[in-house]
């Protein structure tokens, strides 16, 4: 991505990605990781032991809640052990586990040195465990403010450590093998017009329209944390939300019914069958099965050498004037120092976080991993769905930001719209979409009162 197109996607999210205040954490709060990062890895990925013997002071423990960037950190981390001495352990969350664990390893005498906590919700159950990042020196090589969370009294809690962005994945040559171009997909009907006429020809083209949209746990984030994303973006009405509404109007549920069933109704998998999952949506899209899959940017370095010429286009589902529409930007990937360890390794925590972002070898591991790290001197992004969010940005296309952070209670009420949705899925009758509308607008009010009283 030119830094011209990256200043332009970070300038705009300063301003659309205060959305970070939310009633409850889809990560490292008190429930699961972030949908996005729910790919299986390393439940406990091996410490790096150190080689230089004991002279090194203190310790860096990071529990992890991205997957897919385990082998990532474990490399970093080893070559940090080796330069400094300073021991480095990574711990890495299996799927929809990170809360659990949280809770269970920070009662440990060697506890993580370094967390994430990614809202207001996390702000509010973890604040008595970070320490204030206010002017220190990793908040100091920050290039942007608009990730930091911040407590009620003012203490920076946590911090970000990357940016990313989310929507519809395209292989834009089997898009042109049948028949179609990219320039034609403009907003709900024209991507419907191709998808369907995909779906329709699959047997004779050899590939269908869209990847399996498995309904379980290993999948089912991509929809009920990622595409309910487009109800609550526009239910705001262009007013941002900073804080968790205790209600939804569900205003533009049809609007999510229409990409929703647009994607099960056109892909590799019979709707029927999506409950019980099994089917790997990101090797589907890498040998080339489908034309469309439903991803993050953080899928980049998975795709890029299989898909060479993928791109990401917008949620188009049916919206007046949707040919505006960007991705879906934003972060959940924030940094917080646990305050409870000793002055030593939060010292060695601290140079640890810094070289990170400052070495040119470390960053640009970790940048190839994570997409863009929002630091002053950190390497440049090569994420190529990045550069499509930032292309959107600079043509004048409005940023969908991530209100789906404010998801109350979210491990319940994402349970219970996805048990809805399972139904529509297996039965898709007006009665059963009236569950799914229930679920998903209801169930908020309900999950809210949960939390809130």
């Amino acid at each position: 991505m030119s830094k011209k197109l990256f200043a332009l996607a970070l300038s705009l999210s300063m301003v659309m990605t205060m959305l970070l205040a939310g009633c409850t954490s889809q990560q490292a709060q008190t429930s699961n990781p972030p949908a996005e990062n729910s790919k299986s890895g390393s439940e406990a990925s091996q410490p790096v032991e150190n080689n230089n013997g004991g002279d090194a002071k203190g310790r860096v423990y990071w529990l992890n809640f991205k997957p897919e960037s385990d082998g990532a950190l474990l490399e970093v981390a080893k070559m940090y052990t080796e330069e400094t001495g300073v021991p480095v352990k990574i711990v890495t969350a299996a799927s929809g586990t990170y809360s659990q664990q949280l809770n269970a390893e920070m009662g440990k005498s060697e506890a993580p040195t370094i967390f994430v906590v990614g809202n207001s919700a996390g702000v509010r159950d973890w604040t008595d465990y970070a320490l204030d990042l206010t002017g220190t020196p990793i908040a100091n090589e920050l290039n942007t403010d608009a990730y930091n969370l911040y407590d009620e009294n003012g203490k920076l809690v946590s911090i970000g450590y990357c940016y990313e962005c989310y929507g519809i994945i395209v292989n834009a040559d089997l898009v042109q093998k049948a028949g179609h171009s990219m320039d034609e997909i403009k907003n709900f009907d024209t991507l419907k017009t191709v998808v369907e006429d995909i779906h329709a020809r699959a047997g004779e083209l050899g590939f269908d329209a869209f990847t399996s949209c498995d309904m379980d746990g290993s999948s089912n984030w991509r929809f009920v944390g990622h595409m309910a994303n487009l109800e609550y973006y526009y239910e705001q009405e262009g007013e941002t939300w900073t804080e968790c509404p205790p209600t939804l109007t569900g205003k533009y549920m049809d609007n999510f019914k229409n990409l929703y069933d647009l994607c099960i109704n056109n892909s590799l998998t019979d709707p029927k069958d999506l409950s019980v999952g099994g089917h790997d949506a990101a090797e589907e899209f890498k040998a080339g099965k489908a034309a469309f899959t439903v991803q993050g940017s953080w899928e980049f370095s998975n795709y890029k050498d299989s898909v060479p010429n993928a791109a990401m286009i917008p949620y188009y589902c049916g919206v007046a004037g949707e040919e505006k529409a960007g991705l879906n930007c934003g972060t959940e990937n924030c940094w917080a120092i646990n305050s409870k360890v000793s002055a030593e390794d939060q010292q060695a925590t601290m140079d640890f976080m810094v070289w990170c972002v400052t070495d040119p070898e470390a960053s640009r591991i970790l940048v190839d991993s994570f997409g863009i790290m929002p630091y002053k001197n950190s390497a440049e992004s090569t994420n190529g769905f990045l550069a499509n969010a930032a292309e959107y940005t600079a043509n004048g296309c409005y940023v969908m930001n991530w209100a789906t952070n404010f998801q109350p209670n979210v491990d319940e009420y994402r349970a219970a719209l996805t048990s809805a949705l399972n139904a529509y899925n297996a039965d898709q009758s007006e009665a059963n979409w009236e569950n799914v509308r229930v679920a998903f607008v209801d169930g908020w009010a309900a999950q809210y009162n949960a939390v809130n009283g």
